[in-house]
């Protein structure tokens, strides 16, 4: 009785814990930037998103999704870490960041740990999986992925670049094109945000991304 009076209002209350400060916003921008190793932090924080989706029904968390967009702006950041821990030559850091950066004009791709109440729910591999994923926009764009890589056993650079990564969580890489068969973008250039939706039989939310400039 008590948790059908007030459970939406305890869904609604853990919705303001999630949101907690508000997210920074974000640029697609491309160009220069002029990152130290010691930046990487914050850049990773402006990248990353997380969301705990509760069940009404239980009062259960059934999802725990959090994951970093590798856009343009992020990638030169990691790159300039990686470089700095790697202790890369010059030459070897500008093929690495010249690699990197290309990849973001073919798609979109995200790094993403999952904790779910059942460790299978959190497998997007599965024969039947518990949650779809999709790309999305604040205009109407939905985008299946074109690729969902589970980082089987993830190792140094993923635990200490990604340092939500756990023994608890199961981690993807995920990719989505940039255009449609048509020739229409997956992310438009006047959305106003884009962000990946999760939604299955427990429920949906949407880990979002809001846009400064593109």
């Amino acid at each position: 009785m008590i948790l059908r009076r007030f459970g939406p209002l305890l869904v609604l209350l853990c919705a303001i814990v999630d949101a907690g400060c508000m997210a920074p916003t974000v640029s697609l921008r491309e160009g220069l930037r002029e990152y130290v190793a010691d930046d990487y932090e914050s850049v990773l924080k402006t990248w990353t998103r997380e969301k705990r989706l509760v069940s009404v029904r239980e009062f259960d968390n059934v999802l725990t999704a959090t994951a970093t967009y590798e856009s343009w702006d992020f990638r030169w950041a990691y790159v300039i870490r990686y470089a700095e821990d790697y202790r890369l030559t010059v030459d070897q850091r500008r093929e690495l960041l010249e690699a990197s950066l290309a990849e973001t004009r073919e798609f979109h791709q995200f790094y993403v740990a999952l904790y779910a109440k059942r460790p299978r729910w959190a497998d997007l591999n599965a024969d039947d999986p518990a949650w779809i994923v999709r790309l999305i926009d604040d205009l109407g764009n939905e985008t299946a992925p074109s690729l969902i890589e589970a980082v089987a056993k993830p190792g140094a650079p993923e635990l200490t670049y990604f340092p939500y990564t756990t023994p608890w969580r199961k981690a993807f890489r995920i990719r989505f094109r940039n255009m449609r068969p048509d020739g229409r973008p997956t992310i438009s250039p006047l959305a106003r945000w884009f962000g990946l939706r999760f939604a299955g039989a427990q429920g949906h939310d949407e880990l979002s991304w809001v846009v400064t400039e593109q």
